[in-house]
């Protein structure tokens, strides 16, 4: 009535007993390394001394990687620096830009009183009856083209007809 088995081992754990009977833990079966078994394989000693030297960590490299540090440092330093100014000057332009804005509708506003404000036919009776000022007759008015330039000097002569 023995069952078949089946043994397998895993590292330190104990093997089990596998079939149709009651598992059973059975010691493994390992077997022992000393330490002169378990070598490294024969390093040459240029590549050993290259090794211990590149793990160490000498004056120069301590000063160079420090050096190193140090400027990083400065350089995230001066980053948000210039990060916190442009910032500030962004919130600065936004505050400006709604003063300027609220400017612009008290200036329209302030225009828009005016124009209402100002009678035209007010004008034109104060100007022709209290003045004595008539409308220009046809032959009154003159038209001229300046080529030299693009404005007109006020004390200049008119050219004539």
């Amino acid at each position: 009535m023995a069952a078949k088995k089946n043994v397998r081992s895993y590292g330190n754990h104990a093997a089990y007993v596998h079939g149709s009977a009651v598992r059973k833990t059975m010691p493994a079966n390992r077997p022992v390394h000393t330490p002169e078994e378990v070598r490294r394989p024969n390093v040459n000693h240029r590549v050993r001394r290259n090794r211990e030297k590149a793990l160490q960590m000498d004056l120069p490299y301590v000063l160079m990687l420090t050096a190193a540090v140090v400027c990083t440092l400065f350089l995230c330093v001066k980053y948000l620096h210039l990060q916190s100014s442009i910032t500030t000057n962004i919130h600065q332009i936004e505050i400006h830009e709604a003063q300027l804005e609220k400017l612009r509708t008290e200036n329209n506003a302030l225009e828009m009183s005016i124009n209402t404000s100002v009678d035209l036919d007010h004008v034109y009776k104060v100007a022709t009856e209290e003045l004595g000022m008539v409308y220009a007759q046809k032959g009154q008015i003159l038209h001229y083209d300046k080529t030299e330039s693009e404005y007109v000097r006020q004390n200049e002569d008119i050219p004539k007809h």
